[in-house]
Formats: structure tokens, sequence, C-alpha cells
């Protein structure tokens, strides 16, 4: 670091092949997947939090907070469907997880804690780096919050926010997602300000145990706050509010059922995958098979079929299949499921079908939402003693109010992607500016790319961009 005349302190440019922007899971297997590649690589990863590969999912410490899939399910290897599975029983086997026994199941069917998930996949990214270290490539952490980017026709400047320039030949912006009750936003009315984390427990230990809890949202962010509260020994009211009162339903094994969608390639609406998901869905109860197995067959076409629908078709699918969608496809864990349906059943957990209108402070030191019950035209007001936002995710860049989305909209290098859901890009990666070309410096990949593919967050979604976005890098870097 130099000054400047002026006495002004100036940062000296790094440089690097690759700049990755967020060391979640998302840049952790960019990353890891950069360092097998053969070839020679530097690659910064700017992640502002102490760890790589955890993020915002995977930071959590309890126990109770598990992965919404088993570990067959979710492995980080596109390659090896059974890689967390075989970490796991190693894993498992050391004493590095003696609660397990509990869920009385296979390994391949454990639903293991989000803090564990994390130390699966610090470790593939370190055995990587052993990896790539033989062909002289290097990963390192620069501890940070990108503020702003700028690409050239030689590649990207990325400024943080103490004000440190990196310059790399590449940019990928892996930033994972933003949840809304972490996530400040342009039209916030102090919600977030006033709400409880859903994933806080020593916050929750410190409420009235007797004291009624909101929550808004009725997800699989709400079940996490549900197992939050109970951790911290809260044993009152939990009021929960939401568009359509719909709960996640439990995930379950089921058995292995015909890939309909793979024989059958008319089916190209979402109308017309309802139609016969419903029908498939009532052979096999008909059968005495769980509705789940033809459920899950759908999984590995939803790219396809969101990709090729109109925007037309998209926005029906969003507005009116949705919900169920989501409370039927994105489950929660049985245990987790267990306590919510356990609480629901004693009358301390009440779901209502009621649209959030807005916050209020209250005089008395209690927190207060306006709501509009569903079938009814006036508002209504609700206290209690705390207030959790457990909306889901925001994935209109548009209405986070942190610095890179801003900017990177404001210089025109991004545009909203389909419905305003994430950012928009080619099939690739490559981000599309707002004049509608195609970057050749700039990509992304995971949840950013919502818009583009519906599902982009699961972890094998990840790791599949993960493994073709470096594949392409490094062509590009050749």
């Amino acid at each position: 670091m130099s000054e400047t005349k002026s006495g002004q302190a100036t940062h000296a440019i790094r440089s690097a092949d690759i700049l990755i922007v967020g060391g979640g899971l998302s840049g952790a297997l960019l990353a890891a997947q950069l360092l097998r590649l053969p070839g020679k690589r530097q690659v910064l990863v700017i992640e502002p939090r102490a760890e790589l590969g955890r993020g915002e999912a995977y930071s959590a410490v309890e126990l109770g907070h598990t992965l919404n899939g088993n570990a067959a399910r979710m492995s980080v290897d596109p390659d090896n469907a059974d890689d967390l599975t075989q970490w796991l029983s190693e894993f498992i086997a050391a004493g590095g997880w003696p609660e397990s026994d509990q869920q009385h199941v296979p390994v391949s069917e454990l639903f293991p804690p989000r803090g564990i998930f994390g130390l699966y996949v610090q470790q593939r990214l370190s055995e990587a780096q052993a990896v790539g270290a033989q062909n002289g490539s290097s990963v390192e952490h620069v501890r940070g919050e990108v503020v702003d980017l700028q690409t050239d026709e030689t590649g990207a400047l990325l400024t943080l926010g103490d004000g440190t320039p990196l310059r790399g030949a590449f940019a990928v912006l892996a930033t994972g997602m933003f949840p809304a009750a972490r996530t400040p936003q342009t039209e916030s009315s102090g919600l977030n300000a006033a709400a409880v984390d859903p994933w806080d427990v020593s916050a929750m230990a410190r409420l009235d145990p007797q004291s009624t809890v909101l929550i808004i949202g009725s997800g699989l962010t709400m079940v996490d706050a549900v197992v939050s509260l109970e951790q911290a020994g809260h044993r009152g009211p939990i009021e929960v509010f939401s568009r359509h009162g719909l709960l996640p339903h439990v995930r379950r094994q089921p058995p292995a059922w015909v890939d309909f969608l793979a024989e059958d390639h008319s089916i190209r609406s979402p109308r017309q995958l309802m139609r016969e998901l419903r029908r498939h869905c009532q052979v096999a109860l008909a059968a005495g098979i769980d509705w789940q197995a033809p459920l899950d067959t759908v999984r590995a076409h939803i790219g396809r079929l969101w990709s090729q629908a109109t925007d037309v078709q998209r926005r029906q699918f969003v507005r009116h299949v949705r919900p169920w969608w989501e409370s039927h496809h994105h489950r929660s864990p049985p245990l987790s499921a267990e306590l919510v349906e356990r609480l629901h059943k004693e009358g301390r957990l009440r779901i209502h079908a009621a649209s959030f209108k807005g916050f209020e402070h209250s005089a008395d030191g209690k927190v207060s939402i306006r709501i509009r019950r569903r079938g009814e035209a006036h508002t209504s007001l609700v206290s209690g003693a705390a207030l959790i936002n457990s909306s889901g995710i925001e994935y209109d860049w548009r209405r986070v109010a942190r610095p890179l989305p801003q900017q990177l909209l404001a210089r025109g290098l991004i545009q909203p992607g389909p419905l305003a859901l994430g950012i928009a890009a080619d099939a690739g990666g490559a981000l599309i500016d707002a004049n509608g070309q195609v970057a050749d410096r700039l990509f992304a990949m995971g949840p950013p790319l919502r818009g583009m593919w519906w599902e982009s967050t699961a972890v094998t979604d990840v790791a599949s961009q993960a493994k073709a976005l470096a594949l392409r890098l490094a062509e590009l870097d050749a």
C-alpha cells in the first residue's frame, strides 16, 4: 500500500487468472473443479466469511439444522453420486457424528447436519488444492466483500470494501442465495432489522420461553426457525403466516419409478407436465406406492422444461403452480418435519393463510405485523414478543440492497433474468448485459441463474454447473 500526495491510501492491484466472487458452495466447487483440470492457473476466491465452502447455507452449527436431502442425493461430485455417502461413512466411523444413529437408517439415507456437510465441501476443496499444487495451480481466499466490478477487453477489475483492487482475466459471480431474512432490500420496511434471525438459537434463548413468536412464511426456512426455537427452549405459541398456508411435505425414500419425461418429449408446457404428473401419482397411489416416486423423476428434466417454456407459460407456473410445487418438491427432512407436526397437533404451532402487508413498531415492546387473511378484504394487526422472517430467498437482484448487485445493474453489466429471477446469461453461464450483449469475461453460476433453469440452487445442480463452467474457463484461458 502507498499514499498519494493528498495523503489518501492507494492499493496495489493484485492479479490472477480467475476471480470468483463468493466462497460458499458455488465458489468452492468451481475452485475445486478448476484445480483438478490440467494447466497452471491462479484463482482468487473473494469471500467475507472466515472459511470457504460454507456460505450462508452451511455455516449453521446446530445439529438440528440438517440438509433437506439425504446423503445419496447431495454429492458434490457430478461423476460420483455416492461421494457424500462414502465420505460420511468414513466420517461417522471416525466418531465424527455419533448422533447419526438416532435416524435409524443406512448412511445413504441419512440427512446430515449442514455444518457437517460444510466440512465435507471443505475437505473436497482441500484435496483439490493438493492436486492443483502438482500442476502449479493455486486457490487463495481473499477475505472481503466485492462492492464494484468493471470489465474491459482484457479482463475484470473488482473493488473490495476496503478499496483493494483485484484484476483477473475472468470473473465469476458465485454469490449464492440472498436469504430474505438476512438481505437488506431496497423497499425495506425495517422488517429484518426488527426480526430474529431464523438460525440464531442464542437470540431465541433470550426470549420469554412462554411468549408468542410470529413467523412470516411457511417453507423450509420456517421449519429451520421452529427447530431453532425448540433448541432454544421456547415453549410458547408459534403463529405462522403465509399466503397459501402450505407446509413442506416430509421427504421420504420412495421406490424407483419410470422416467416418463424421458420417454415422452411431447410434454413441454407446465400444464402438460402437471396433468401427466398427477396421472402418474394417481397410478402410484392406486398401486400402493408413494406419490413421491413419480415426482422425484421430474427433477432431472426441470431445466429443459423451464428453458423451453414461453414467458407466458413461466408466469402461469409461478403464479398458479409454484406454491404447491415448492411444498411438494422442496420437502422437509424427517426429524424436522416430525417436530413441526407434533407442535401443530399440540396446538402450539398454528398455520394461517394470510398475506403480509407491513411491519409496525409497538409501544409496549412487542412487534406487530399487519396481515390480510385469505378471503377477507380488510387487514388486521397481530402482535407477539418476537418476529422471524422466513419468507425464503430474494431472487430479484433489483431488490437486494447490497453494493455489488446495485453497481452491476447501474453499470449495465447485467440484466434481470426471466421473470426477474436472478440474472440473465447464456446456456454456459456467460452474463448478458443491459444491451443484450453476451460477456466474454464475466460469468455466473448457481442461484444467480435461477431464472434460466428454475432449479439452480440444489447441490447437484451447482456441482454440475461448476464442472461445466470450469471446463469452459479452462478452454478460454488456454
